[in-house]
């Protein structure tokens, strides 16, 4: 039983993570119809900026979080009005081709500034705690709060904000929306902000435990795209339930079958589900 609830903590520390990336990509795809395949190359920046952040400025863990939250939001919005906007009445294959250009830029950008070499970041709260015989580090105790917090604002913002009914009213019909005076530009703007801020709070909650590499971003790329696909494209319940299921698969696989085939585990749940519901395991939400 011990060590089943510690795999348990160590899956919801991973879902957590995977969530918050998920939630960014869903909530593009939902309002704006973007596969946005940078989606991993912003996450893997949040990871960088915060080491950055961390040993260039001096500034705390918590600091360098929101740094690196507010420039990867930056970025993003400014990558929406500069490459995709532009590309919203094209094929669909445009914006896909010009997101895999964006996340082939990036990863080059961060070689070219910090080598390609692994980094570390030291845990912020150093030590292990004990809860009932279960060792964990506080790191993944921070990683599964932090990320409980953040998903419950962000669903606070959706459901209880007037800006976030602006979002859920284009996801649901984006002429419509238009049509009674929402900014939808401005909406887009803010949609992939958000999903930037999200993928670098995640890469800096987990940065401490795994290294920073610049090949983090197209590994998590493949699977928060196998996530939201699980649980359903542009579904806010789906990408949290896909999330963790994603994890448990894993880490429970990884555990109890082989560590080796840890991804491919997860991914065969992929296929399995999706045999039986096509259309995901919940409906689009956003």
């Amino acid at each position: 039983m011990t060590t089943f609830l510690q795999q348990l903590f160590n899956a919801l520390a991973l879902g957590g993570v995977y969530a918050l990336v998920a939630l960014g990509l869903t909530l593009v795809y939902g309002v704006m119809r973007v596969p946005n395949f940078a989606h991993g190359g912003l996450y893997m920046l949040g990871a960088y900026l915060t080491y950055a952040a961390l040993n260039g400025l001096g500034v705390g863990y918590v600091p360098a979080l929101l740094l690196a939250a507010v420039a990867v939001a930056l970025l993003a919005a400014l990558l929406e009005r500069l490459i995709f906007f532009p590309l919203r009445d094209a094929p669909h294959v445009h914006p896909m081709i010009a997101a895999l250009g964006v996340l082939f830029f990036l990863e080059a950008g961060v070689q070219l500034i910090w080598g390609p070499d692994f980094k570390q970041i030291t845990e912020p709260v150093q030590g292990i705690v004990n809860l009932g015989g279960v060792t964990l580090t506080w790191q993944r105790l921070l990683v599964i709060a932090a990320s409980l917090v953040v998903m419950l604002g962000l669903n606070f913002f959706l459901k209880r904000t007037l800006t976030g009914a602006t979002i859920e009213a284009m996801a649901q019909n984006r002429e419509g929306a238009r049509l009674v005076g929402v900014n939808t530009a401005r909406v887009g703007m803010l949609t992939f902000a958000i999903s930037g801020a999200l993928a670098a709070v995640a890469a800096a909650l987990i940065a401490p435990i795994n290294a920073v590499a610049p090949s983090m971003g197209e590994v998590m790329n493949l699977k928060v795209f196998a996530i939201i696909i699980l649980g359903g494209m542009g579904s806010v319940p789906g990408a949290i339930v896909g999330a963790l299921l994603l994890a448990f698969a894993e880490v429970f696989g990884g555990y109890y079958i082989n560590l080796d085939f840890a991804d491919v585990i997860g991914f065969a749940l992929l296929v399995l589900v999706l045999a039986v519901r096509p259309q995901g395991l919940f409906r689009r939400t956003v």
